[in-house]
């Protein structure tokens, strides 16, 4: 075999082998190395509701605002709300007018079971020829009715006392209502869909606006069980959305232990992650989220919450 020969099959050789290594790590990483382009960007969704119910008199923000943390957002409709305070207001008059009346009628009813005890214990002192036995039981009996009296009059003075404390507490719900008739924003963010309209009837505890957390943006990854145990918390994560080409940096934030399994339902697979489920025919594997805490976003950077992105992985 001369030289030209064996120089084409030296390259022939050294090019295959080229490729077969290039396979190889296309391969290894394709299927192994920590990256998955299923990706999405995530944040607290805040569900707003009242804790009282009534008609809607004001909507004071609109949609895909962003708001300040103690912005007013809607309002409802105030009057009954301060009717109750009046109410309010007049029971505790009430019950403190009758706490005082009370406090007389115990005061008084003290003086005079006082003075017969007394006098009752004065007649006994004196003897039959001053005092007969029937005037002494008068006097005794007399004293009794005062005593009595005067546990009634505290009974009344304690009832009195409970009703002013109990038209205290109505005070403070119905002025605590009036507050709560005003809803604000917990924190800053985005209002989202707004579906809310002056008019609107609102129930107690039923959401009816929801916001988006600005400070809470995160990225989950949902990884390949086969690429999951070359992930650590701590690694450095490159974020690459999918409408730009500016990359987000961060660091695995934490593993899940746990996903939806179909063929073994339990009573707590509606709190746990429902990812892509397998195929009949192929086998795929399962993928485990992965959350990704962002370390910063460049400004004039948009996120929002279900846009996809690339996820790589570099050890820390």
């Amino acid at each position: 075999m001369n030289r030209q020969s064996l120089i084409r099959v030296a390259v022939t050789l050294v090019t295959l082998l080229v490729a077969l290594v290039l396979m190889w790590a296309i391969w290894e990483r394709y299927m192994y190395a920590p990256w998955t382009r299923d990706g999405r960007v995530r944040a607290n969704v805040i569900n707003l509701s009242t804790d009282v119910s009534g008609l809607v008199k004001d909507v004071r923000v609109k949609d895909n605002q962003w708001v300040r943390k103690g912005d007013v957002l809607y309002v409802i409709d105030p009057d009954r709300f301060v009717y109750a305070v009046q109410q309010a207001d007049a029971d505790v008059a009430r019950a403190q007018a009758q706490m005082q009346q009370a406090q007389a009628a115990m005061d008084a009813n003290r003086f005079e079971a006082r003075m017969r005890a007394d006098q009752a214990a004065r007649r006994e002192k004196l003897s039959q020829d001053v005092v007969s036995e029937e005037a002494r039981s008068d006097y005794g009996l007399q004293s009794q009715q005062s005593r009595a009296a005067l546990e009634a009059a505290r009974a009344a003075y304690a009832a009195a006392q409970a009703n002013l404390q109990a038209a205290l507490v109505r005070k403070e719900t119905a002025q605590l209502d009036r507050v709560r008739s005003e809803v604000r924003a917990p924190t800053d963010g985005y209002i989202t869909n707004l579906n809310l309209y002056p008019g609107d009837f609102v129930g107690a505890g039923v959401a009816r606006m929801a916001m988006i957390d600005s400070r809470s943006f995160w990225v989950y990854g949902y990884f390949e069980e086969t690429k999951v145990q070359r992930v650590h918390v701590g690694d450095r994560a490159t974020v690459r959305l999918l409408g730009g080409d500016v990359d987000l940096r961060g660091h695995v934030d934490s593993i899940a232990s746990g996903i939806v399994d179909r063929d073994n339902p339990t009573g707590g697979n509606d709190l746990l992650a429902n990812v892509d489920p397998v195929f009949t025919w192929v086998r795929l594997a399962q993928r485990v989220p992965v959350r990704i805490h962002l370390d910063n976003v460049p400004r004039g950077i948009h996120l929002a919450m279900g846009m996809t992105c690339t996820i790589t992985l570099k050890p820390k």
